[in-house]
C-alpha cells in the first residue's frame, strides 16, 4: 500500500510541483497511522474506543448535522458534493481549535468491513475521519474486527 500511496503522490506532486520529500513524509505517516487504526480495532471493543478527547461531542455534532448518513459504507462522492462540502466545512470549522490538525488530510476505510488498501480507501480531512469513525464504533460498524 505505501508503494501505491507513494506513486500517487508522486503524480499529484508532479502535477502541482509539490516537494516529493514532503509527500512522501506524509504518506509515510498516513500509512502508519492506518496500520495504528486496524492494530487498535483489533485489540480492543471498538464501542468503548476513543479516538480524541472529545469524541462525544464530535458524535454529537456528526448525528446533529449529518442524522442520516450512512457510516458502514461512504461513497467518496457522495461526500464531496457542493452541498456536502459546505455542510463539513462548517462542521470541521467547530473543532479547528479543539482537535490537534482537524483538517489534516487522512485516509478513510470507504467500507468498514474492509482494510486499508487502494480499493477501499480516499482521502479526508482528518476531523471527517474522526466523526465516521466514531460513528462506526458506536454503531458497531467496526465490530468485525475486534477481539473476542
Amino acid at each position: 500500500m505505501v508503494e501505491e500511496l507513494s506513486n500517487e503522490i508522486e503524480k499529484l506532486s508532479e502535477a502541482f510541483g509539490n516537494d516529493m520529500s514532503i509527500e512522501n513524509a506524509w504518506a509515510m505517516t498516513t500509512y502508519d497511522n492506518c496500520q495504528l487504526h486496524m492494530d487498535i480495532l483489533s485489540s480492543c471493543n471498538p464501542k468503548y474506543l476513543r479516538l480524541s478527547r472529545c469524541d462525544d461531542e464530535i458524535y454529537n455534532a456528526f448525528r446533529e448535522q449529518f442524522p442520516d448518513l450512512k457510516v458502514d459504507v461512504v461513497d467518496e462522492f457522495d461526500l464531496k458534493t457542493k452541498e456536502m462540502k459546505e455542510k463539513w466545512r462548517n462542521f470541521a470549522d467547530h473543532f479547528k481549535d479543539k482537535v490537534a490538525d482537524y483538517n489534516f488530510g487522512t485516509l478513510l476505510r470507504s467500507d468498514s468491513n474492509g482494510v486499508y488498501d487502494s480499493a477501499n480507501t480516499f482521502l479526508v480531512p482528518k476531523i471527517q475521519f474522526l466523526a465516521i469513525e466514531i460513528a462506526r464504533n458506536r454503531e458497531n460498524c467496526n465490530q468485525k474486527f475486534c477481539c473476542s
